[in-house]
C-alpha cells in the first residue's frame, strides 16, 4: 500500500501518524484489506440474511397511567420552560430551538 494512501486513511480517521507508524500500520492495513478481498470472494448467495441470532423480540412495556398526587400545574412549577401543555426541553439533535 502506498504511503500517500495510508496518510489519507489516517487523516480520515483523524490520526496523526509518524513516519515509523505509517510504515508499521501500512503493512497491517494491507493485510486487513487483503483479508477483506478474500471475504468478498466467498459465495453467500444461499445464506439467509441475519439481523440478530438470539431470537429475542422487542419487549415493550404497556403505557399505563398511574395515580399522581400532583396536578399538572404543580408539576410545571419545577419546569424551566413550559409551552402550552408541554415542558420545553433542549433539542437532542443539536438544532437550536
Amino acid at each position: 500500500m502506498r504511503k500517500e494512501d495510508i496518510k489519507h486513511i489516517a487523516k480520515l480517521a483523524r490520526l496523526d501518524l509518524s513516519d515509523k507508524e505509517t510504515s508499521l500500520y501500512g503493512k497491517q492495513l494491507s493485510d486487513v484489506l487483503e483479508y477483506i478481498n478474500q471475504l468478498q470472494k466467498v459465495n453467500i448467495s444461499k445464506v439467509a440474511d441475519v439481523g440478530q441470532i438470539t431470537g429475542l423480540e422487542n419487549q415493550l412495556a404497556k403505557d399505563e397511567l398511574c395515580n399522581c398526587e400532583l396536578s399538572q400545574k404543580e408539576l410545571f412549577k419545577n419546569a424551566p420552560v413550559v409551552q402550552g401543555e408541554y415542558i420545553k426541553v433542549k433539542s437532542v439533535f443539536g438544532r437550536k430551538t
